[in-house]
């Protein structure tokens, strides 16, 4: 079974400075344009068998643009959504640190952010997904993800069985593309962060 692991494209939000998390901002003309170059490449080297999305409108459209690229059944799971930034959703990064600044030394992980979710809970919700994928999806070949920086970065650590606070961190720029393999008694990282799809032109690496 492979995992072909894909971050949404350029968002709105990312030009606006603001803190994204789950506040719902759609894809900018430039991710548009990263997200068809991803297909068309998908399209032509790995090709899945199904298509699993988050149903944010930045990581959806990304994944319905590979969708008819491909043609192949798209599935939106919530679990794949982003962190639930709760109160920080949408604002600023300079108005939030003014309204809601964190702890000295930092917000343990046991502790959500207000409305939101803790680093744990995000971490557990991530281990859900990743484990019911690999059930209920075994019988593909290659199954696509699409989602986003900091859920896929706990997706990677899902995979290689790392702690919630290990200090590994894995960004992956827009549209950029991961391949796992999981055999009966190996895990298999094929590659990282592939983005030589948006050759010519300008890709960001973000991690929301």
């Amino acid at each position: 079974m492979e995992l072909l692991i894909i971050r949404h494209g350029e968002s709105e939000a990312d030009l606006l400075g603001v803190h994204e998390g789950r506040a719902d901002f759609p894809l900018t003309e430039m991710g548009e344009k990263q997200a068809s170059k991803m297909a068309t490449y998908i399209e032509k080297y790995y090709r899945p068998n199904i298509i699993l999305t988050s149903p944010l409108k930045r990581a959806n459209r990304t994944a319905s643009l590979l969708q008819e690229s491909i043609g192949c059944e798209l599935i939106v799971e919530n679990d794949l959504m982003e962190f639930n930034n709760g109160v920080l959703a949408g604002l600023s990064r300079k108005e939030a640190a003014i309204k809601y600044p964190l702890p000295e030394g930092g917000r343990p992980a046991h502790v959500p952010i207000q409305d939101g979710e803790s680093d744990l809970e995000f971490r557990f919700r991530v281990e859900g997904i990743f484990h019911k994928i690999l059930y209920e999806y075994q019988h593909y070949e290659r199954v696509a993800i699409v989602s986003h920086g900091g859920t896929i970065s706990n997706f990677l650590k899902a995979f290689l069985k790392q702690p919630m606070n290990c200090e590994f961190i894995f960004p992956t720029g827009d549209t950029g593309i991961h391949l796992l393999e999981i055999k009966e008694n190996a895990r298999i990282i094929r590659f990282l962060n592939k983005q030589e799809h948006l050759n010519g032109i300008e890709a960001n690496v973000l991690n929301e």
